[in-house]
């Protein structure tokens, strides 16, 4: 680790060899790159030999802000000194902002939080609140989503490979073809407790819903007594050119799931709670570090930077460019290009393994969604240069 500068945090470790001493030490459930990343600014990323990446990985939907943003960085300095841990046993002036300004900020009606520390936690309160609330056990979701790995969110989650190994899973879960509206009545009955779905598919190979299939989803929930559950922690923070996907469709959802880009960078998750939600009683749900001050401080910072640098806006439009540009790429590699802002898809016709690492080479990071789909993050911060550098990138590994 000596090729680069670091802070005193660092000390004692120049010469380590990272991948070998991961390899040996940690758990072995994370496909891994053969990267050492050391340091960020903005939408790039460096390694531990000085070379700069332009990052559309963006933490798995994280970074929305960028890395290291000045406004967050000094949030978190002045916080650290002052307090890191005040459990909801006790109240917190930054609790207490961060929660008003967030339910201010949401659909209409979303006026209460329950915060915890990432997006599957945000799913499984929900999930549990929403059969709480109703009485009902059944939850219906979608084929191709993916809401997260712990058990109750990955009885949701559609994909075998997650699910196989951990069955039996939690039952009471259903699956429908996601944007099939008519299967969608099919299946919520007066056993349904909650519809839960993502506005954009991420994980699951980057579709967007139709207004007609996400406006009919609210309207059976209402008209059946169930409740509409959003899963935001991917696509929300600005990701799609609206604060929140489900913006773009006039969506009041009954329970709003946030994680990754809501905490700037800080562990964060949250339950946004509509008025359709009953009220919840004393313990029925918790967390120990939900809610705490490096995670509020956070995620006020975040919501201020959203607002001031209006990064929804600059997500909306540089998206639709990107978008554009991605569709006008001749090869005869792609099958379809969608997107939504700048959550952006590359499905290919055979599997993009080898064309991330070709990425890499040209120093560019890149995420898959499935197996033949190249999925684009970057940081909202990112300039239309980088981007210029990306397509550059994406036409000469296409190209070959």
């Amino acid at each position: 680790m000596s090729d680069a500068k670091f802070s005193s945090i660092y000390q004692g470790l120049e010469g380590m060899d990272v991948q070998a001493v991961e390899a040996q030490v940690t758990s072995g459930v994370y496909s891994k790159r053969d990267l050492v990343i050391v340091r960020g600014s903005g939408a790039l990323l460096y390694d531990q030999k000085g070379r700069e990446y332009i990052d559309c990985v963006g933490g798995q939907g994280i970074a929305n802000i960028g890395h290291c943003h000045p406004r967050l960085v000094a949030a978190l300095s002045e916080q650290v000194q002052q307090l890191t841990v005040c459990p909801e046993l006790f109240y917190h002036p930054l609790r207490a902002a961060f929660v008003q300004r967030l339910t201010g900020l949401a659909p209409e009606g979303l006026n209460r939080a329950f915060l915890c520390n990432s997006g599957a936690e945000a799913v499984e309160g929900a999930i549990k609140f929403a059969r709480y609330s109703t009485g009902r056990k059944g939850i219906v979701a979608a084929m191709r989503c993916f809401h997260g790995r712990t058990m109750g969110a990955l009885s949701a989650t559609w994909n075998k490979k997650y699910r196989e190994p951990f069955e039996p899973l939690v039952p009471g879960y259903s699956h429908i073809p996601y944007d099939d509206l008519e299967k969608l009545k099919a299946a919520v009955t007066d056993e349904t407790a909650a519809v839960l779905l993502e506005v954009v598919q991420g994980e699951g190979g980057v579709y967007p819903g139709s207004a007609e299939f996400l406006q009919g989803a609210q309207q059976v929930c209402r008209e059946r007594g169930a409740l509409l559950i959003i899963d935001e922690v991917q696509t929300g923070m600005g990701r799609t050119g609206k604060l929140f996907a489900n913006q773009h469709y006039d969506l009041q959802p009954d329970l709003m799931c946030l994680g990754k880009a809501v905490g700037g960078g800080v562990p964060t998750g949250a339950v946004l709670i509509g008025e359709r939600v009953g009220e919840l009683s004393v313990g029925i749900h918790g967390s120990t570090f939900g809610g705490n001050p490096m995670s509020c401080a956070g995620g006020l910072a975040t919501l201020n930077i959203m607002e001031n640098e209006q990064l929804p806006q600059r997500a909306a439009e540089l998206g639709a460019w990107m978008l554009e540009e991605l569709r006008a790429i001749q090869s005869p590699l792609i099958r379809e290009v969608r997107g939504l802002g700048l959550i952006l898809g590359i499905e290919l016709k055979q599997k993009v393994a080898p064309y991330l690492a070709a990425l890499t080479e040209r120093g560019v990071l890149a995420l898959p969604a499935g197996m033949t789909v190249i999925r684009l993050l970057p940081p909202l911060v990112v300039s239309r240069d980088q981007l210029q550098q990306v397509l550059a990138a994406l036409r000469e590994v296409l190209a070959e």
